[in-house]
């Protein structure tokens, strides 16, 4: 029984599957992303100071980590959420609706029912400058939640969370006009 044993262990063909095997696991693990970019530009002429810098980490509970700074906002609330598509030919009205893959209504980050895309609001101080702070625990790199090559745009008013009393509210927030956008690009 020794020789069969033998062959196996230097067979070309176990040598082959070990070697796709190494290169299965090598593979698996760069594709497991842990961080990614989005560069916010100004959607129109109207809105040219408004620009920031993100930076999107998977922490080890599988939350999304975005931190960063927004600029050239009014002072107060602003709505920002994911949209559903990394587009930005036509500034960021070609960035399409909220990321929304269930289907369902607009709310809060910690709502029941809420778009994928609906991280609340960030609050930008006296000198227009917002510190975003959010982590999220329904945005993904992966899976049918993925938010990789969509976008975060950030809305010129306060995100009503769903609780208005605007038709908009339902589908939007009400948070008004896209004052900036950006591509969320995989490091």
């Amino acid at each position: 029984m020794y020789i069969p044993f033998t062959f196996c262990i230097y067979s070309p063909r176990l040598k082959e599957y070990f070697i796709m095997n190494r290169i299965i696991i090598l593979l698996t693990f760069i594709a497991q992303l842990k961080a990614a970019h989005v560069h916010l530009v100004p959607n129109n002429a109207k809105t040219k100071n408004v620009t920031g810098e993100l930076t999107l980490v998977q922490c080890e509970n599988n939350l999304i980590e975005i931190t960063g700074k927004v600029y050239g906002l009014t002072p107060g609330l602003h709505g920002i959420h994911v949209h559903e598509k990394g587009d930005l030919r036509d500034g960021c009205m070609s960035t399409g609706p909220h990321f929304n893959p269930e289907n369902v209504t607009h709310g809060g980050q910690n709502s029941p029912v809420r778009h994928v895309g609906d991280l609340g609001n960030i609050l930008a101080n006296e000198s227009g400058v917002a510190d975003v702070n959010i982590k999220d625990s329904i945005i993904s790199f992966t899976g049918n939640n993925n938010i990789i090559g969509r976008a975060i745009v950030v809305h010129s008013g306060e995100d009503d969370l769903g609780k208005g009393s605007s038709p908009l509210s339902a589908s939007t927030g009400n948070s008004g006009d896209r004052w900036a956008c950006g591509i969320i690009k995989a490091e």
